[in-house]
């Protein structure tokens, strides 16, 4: 099989790997015109209009980019709950499964000139049933761009292992895309990462600067983080902010740190601190002409907040969340929840590809694995 793709991996979870498809996606169709994209395992999925299971991310990128696959060529091979099992008890046809990917990949390939071939996690995922990233790369012949936390040290040794796998199941490694770099390391980081990639003779192909932005959770988020909804402020699911505050002092102390794009926790008793709220909020939209603070709340505890401060809340079309947690579980569930990009959140995707396209070679990585 032609080399007409290239299969993207990451040395392990939430190191960018999807975003970093979304910038290598537009940038081929700025410069090639058709792309193709390929999920060949999935995970996590959703329900089409059809009522079929499909990855997440297909649906992201063939809304995105109006791709003329269906969703299903897309997404050929899904992992639900028990999968592994049905496998190992020989419930399910390793045949069959490698069938539909490379008929996918094959169909996509035919209206594509190169196709983006999204793997799951790190390379060695998908092992138990015997279709790691590494052997689906190898299985339908194409190269492998490992996408590597913006380090130098720890990203090395991640490359290291995931290397060795690829070299094991006979996938060769284009290239390397280190993502989320400290603009103050940048410098050193693609000196000393292309360094140390020499030994491989594998190239540094990007190195994509760290956007607090792209890390940051949205009101929507937050919906699926405390299997919530949204009370107040609806229309603003996707709002994003720069700060988030648990608010835990008197009121005096609090009127001080209330800024513009700030999420605030705080017990739904704390009535002191939604009334201060919502006065700089109104405040502000009278003083400025009508400008927004663009805040939210995360209101906690057991009891929920009175019907009078939730109807105050409303009018000011702020967005409030109400969760029977306390601040403190509240607090430690939001500190190690990991942002995801949405389909429905445009603003964060395109920024997502305005900061990947601006910082992959292109050119090289064409010459690298454009064969036909």
């Amino acid at each position: 099989m032609s080399a007409s793709g290239f299969f993207v991996a990451a040395t392990g979870q939430n190191v960018g790997k999807t975003t970093s498809c979304l910038g290598l996606v537009s940038g081929l169709q700025k410069r090639l015109g058709s792309v193709g994209f390929l999920k060949p395992v999935g995970q996590e999925h959703v329900t089409t209009a059809s009522g079929n299971p499909v990855d997440k991310d297909v649906i992201l990128f063939k809304d995105h980019f109006h791709l003329k696959e269906t969703c299903e060529e897309m997404s050929p091979v899904l992992f639900p709950k028990g999968f592994t099992r049905g496998y190992l008890d020989g419930k399910i046809d390793h045949g069959d499964m490698t069938e539909r990917i490379q008929n996918a990949y094959q169909a996509i390939c035919r209206h594509s000139k190169i196709t983006v071939i999204e793997g799951t996690g790190h390379t060695g995922v998908g092992s138990i049933v015997d279709l790691n990233n590494a052997q689906v790369a190898k299985m339908l012949g194409v190269q492998v761009l490992l996408i590597a936390p913006g380090g130098l040290g720890s990203s090395f040794d991640e490359l290291a292992l995931n290397i060795q796998m690829c070299k094991h199941h006979g996938a060769p490694v284009a290239g390397v895309i280190l993502n989320r770099v400290l603009e103050d390391k940048r410098e050193m980081i693609l000196e000393y990462m292309t360094k140390a990639l020499s030994r491989w003779n594998i190239p540094l192909l990007g190195c994509i600067p760290y956007n607090a932005f792209l890390s940051s959770p949205s009101m929507q988020d937050f919906e699926l983080l405390f299997q919530a909804e949204l009370v107040t402020g609806k229309n603003h699911r996707l709002r994003h902010f720069r700060h988030i505050r648990l608010v835990a002092s008197s009121v005096e102390i609090y009127k001080s740190m209330i800024v513009p794009h700030q999420l605030i926790v705080t017990p739904a008793g704390r009535e002191d601190i939604i009334l201060a709220t919502l006065t700089r909020y109104w405040d502000t939209k009278i003083a400025h002409a009508g400008e927004d603070l663009e805040i939210g709340m995360i209101l906690t505890g057991r009891q929920p907040p009175k019907d009078s401060l939730v109807e105050q809340i409303k009018r000011a079309d702020i967005p409030l969340l109400y969760v029977p947690v306390s601040s403190f579980i509240a607090m430690k569930m939001i500190g190690s929840h990991i942002s995801k990009i949405r389909t429905e959140d445009t603003v964060k995707v395109r920024q997502a590809i305005r900061l990947v396209e601006g910082h992959v070679d292109f050119d090289r990585l064409l010459s690298t694995v454009k064969t036909d």
